[in-house]
């Protein structure tokens, strides 16, 4: 058995393995050290959450079953993509791959906050009103399923090798996770790992109730795009603790926090336009539950996390 065919075979459970343990280890740290007080009871969050994860992996398996890497073997059989024109060592046409997988999920980031019908869908992720490590897997179903239609269709342009796909899915969930977690990690880490990942307190800015603030630091694995096109942002005008986690427009538990609810909200009223839309016009103050920390507070955690 060739390699490509043996990741291929074992996909499912590398996934399920390296989700299993990263969910174990950013859930346990959230408990011993949370970054921020918990707003809602988490046992029902939770339930909501991961029984979302649960309906998006069923519904892959039954109406995508070959998933991405089972394109990028078809892919790579008949020779399809631009890195089977090429020559390239197998690190190098991996990493390539990598890299250019990563930017395609970081632009379609942006534009299910530009347009205005993926934005009803993708208002499910960020109307959360806590954030922790279950916020990363909470997607609505549509969504999901649109975002690996877009990763198919890049895998078939770039025609990245099997093992490109299987690491760079494996990365993406691990991330996801990560920079969702309730955690805190000591400022001069933090200062340099944000140049090669995102970290929690990089992108828990783009979970900000402020427009401005939520239409920054869209990457999920590398911080590079944001730094290029001009979208990072290091810190909270209020700081991590006195944040305000959510939409302004949707602060019900019983419509955002259930999974009926959260199923149900693209279809809801409200949020005309795109967040992007949003972003741009003169902000009007904080939510309704916001809190105005003091400036000391705010200035010191700036300091302290730095850029």
């Amino acid at each position: 058995m060739d390699p490509g065919t043996a990741i291929l075979a074992h996909e499912p459970l590398i996934r399920l393995g390296g989700f299993a343990l990263m969910f174990l280890a950013v859930a346990g740290w959230e408990l011993a050290a949370p970054r921020r007080a918990p707003r809602l009871p988490r046992a029902r969050r939770w339930a909501a959450n991961l029984g979302l994860v649960a309906l998006n992996t069923l519904l892959l398996r039954l109406l995508l079953p070959l998933a991405a890497a089972g394109v990028a073997a078809l892919a790579a059989g008949r020779g399809w993509g631009v890195l089977h024109l090429v020559e390239l060592p197998t690190w190098v046409a991996v990493l390539v791959a990598v890299v250019a997988l990563d930017f395609v999920v970081w632009l379609q980031h942006v534009m299910v906050h530009a347009v205005p019908a993926l934005w009803r869908l993708h208002r499910v992720h960020h109307a959360d009103l806590d954030y922790d490590v279950t916020t990363g897997t909470r997607f609505h179903p549509l969504e999901i399923g649109l975002s690996m239609l877009v990763k198919l269709a890049a895998i078939l342009v770039i025609g990245p090798p099997v093992l490109a796909v299987v690491v760079f899915e494996a990365l993406l969930n691990l991330a996801a996770m990560f920079n969702h977690g309730n955690i805190q990690l000591p400022g001069r880490l933090d200062r340099l790992l944000r140049w090669v990942i995102v970290t929690p307190d990089m992108h828990r800015v783009h979970h900000s109730v402020e427009p401005d603030e939520m239409n920054s630091n869209f990457g999920f694995n590398l911080p590079w795009w944001d730094r290029l096109f001009g979208t990072y942002r290091a810190q909270l005008r209020a700081g991590h603790a006195a944040m305000v986690i959510g939409l302004p427009d949707l602060r019900d538990p019983r419509q955002v926090q259930r999974l009926g609810g959260m199923l149900a909200l693209p279809w809801r009223g409200g949020a005309p336009g795109s967040a992007l839309t949003k972003g741009v016009r003169r902000r009007t103050g904080p939510a309704p539950d916001a809190r105005r920390p003091a400036e000391t507070a705010a200035g010191k955690e700036g300091s302290d996390q730095g850029l």
